[in-house]
C-alpha cells in the first residue's frame, strides 16, 4: 500500500488539517492518476477533532481534505484574514460525474446509507447514461453497533484503534476493483470507513467521503440548487428538511471559530470525557 504524491500540491492547514488549495477539477485529476482518500470534514466533524480520537486517526490517514465547510472558510478568513478555497461535496461530486471515466462500466463503486439510497442511485445513473448496476452499490450496515479493532503504527509503535470494519465490503472492493469508490454514508462514519478501506486494499482506487452529496443529485436528499451551494446556504435546506438531524448538528459547530482564534493551524489537543 502506498499514498499517492503530495508535494506539489497547494494547501492551506487549519487545525491541522492541509485542505487543497485548488479547483473541484485538479483535486480529481490528480487522484484519477493516482488515487487516494478523499474527506471533506464539516464544521461539526472539525469539532469533532478535540474528542474522537477514531475520526482524528481517519482523517490524518487522508490524501486530501477539500474545505466542504462553508462556515469553516467563513470564520477563518474573518478571524485569520486569509483564504480558504472552498469545494463543497456537492461541486466536488459533479466533477466526480463529469470525468471520462465516470462513464466506464465498473469504474464507480458506491456506499449507501440504505435500500432507498441505492433504488435513487441506480434510476439516476439508468437515466443520465451511467452504467451503474446493482452490483456497483453496497448498502452499508449500522457500523455504530460494531467493535473495532487495534493495529500497530508502523510509525510510532503504538496501537491505534479502529471503531469501523467491514470484511464483507473490503471482500467486494477487491473483486471487483472499482476505480472510484464514493462513499456516502455521512454521520461522522464515513471517514473511518474510508480509513479501513484504504489500509486494507491490495490497490489504490480513488476514496471519496463525501457524505450527503450524492443524495443532493440521486434525489435521495433535498436538492440545493447552485446557488445556495455557491453562497454557504446549503445548510438552510437540509435544516428545513431535517431538523432533528441538522439542530444538533448546528449546535455542535458553535465551537468551531473558538477553536480557530485559539489553534490556527494546529490541530487541537485529545480530549477525554
Amino acid at each position: 500500500m502506498f499514498s499517492p504524491p503530495q508535494s506539489s500540491l497547494p494547501t492551506k492547514r487549519v487545525l491541522g488539517l492541509d485542505f487543497f488549495d485548488g479547483t473541484a477539477t485538479e483535486a480529481l485529476e490528480h487522484v484519477s492518476k493516482f488515487g487516494g482518500l478523499v474527506v471533506a470534514p464539516g464544521a461539526p466533524s472539525m469539532v469533532a477533532l478535540q474528542h474522537d480520537a477514531h475520526y482524528r486517526r481517519a482523517v490524518a490517514d487522508a490524501d486530501f481534505a477539500i474545505a466542504d465547510s462553508g462556515w469553516m472558510v467563513l470564520f477563518w478568513k474573518l478571524l485569520r484574514g486569509e483564504r480558504v478555497t472552498r469545494i463543497s461535496g456537492l461541486a466536488f461530486f459533479k466533477a466526480l460525474l463529469a470525468l471520462s471515466d465516470a462513464r466506464t462500466s465498473g469504474y464507480l463503486f458506491w456506499v449507501l446509507p440504505s435500500e432507498n439510497a441505492r433504488v435513487r442511485t441506480i434510476e439516476f445513473a439508468r437515466c443520465a447514461g451511467y452504467p451503474v448496476a446493482g452490483d456497483d452499490c453496497y448498502v452499508a450496515p449500522n457500523y455504530s453497533e460494531r467493535t473495532g479493532y487495534s493495529v500497530k503504527d508502523t510509525e510510532t509503535s503504538s496501537a491505534l484503534s479502529y471503531y469501523v470494519t467491514d470484511p464483507d465490503l473490503l471482500a467486494l472492493i477487491e473483486q471487483r476493483k472499482p476505480k472510484h469508490i464514493i462513499i456516502a454514508i455521512g454521520g461522522g462514519m464515513q471517514d473511518k470507513l474510508g480509513s479501513y478501506i484504504k489500509r486494507h486494499l491490495s490497490y489504490v482506487p480513488g476514496i471519496y467521503c463525501i457524505g450527503a452529496a450524492p443524495g443532493f443529485i440521486t434525489g435521495d436528499q433535498v436538492a440545493i440548487p447552485a446557488w445556495a451551494d455557491r453562497f454557504f446556504l446549503g445548510w438552510v435546506f437540509r435544516l428545513i428538511a431535517q431538523p432533528r438531524i441538522f439542530v444538533p448538528r448546528l449546535w455542535r459547530a458553535w465551537k468551531l471559530p473558538f477553536l480557530i482564534l485559539r489553534y490556527g493551524r494546529e490541530k487541537p489537543p485529545l480530549q477525554t470525557r
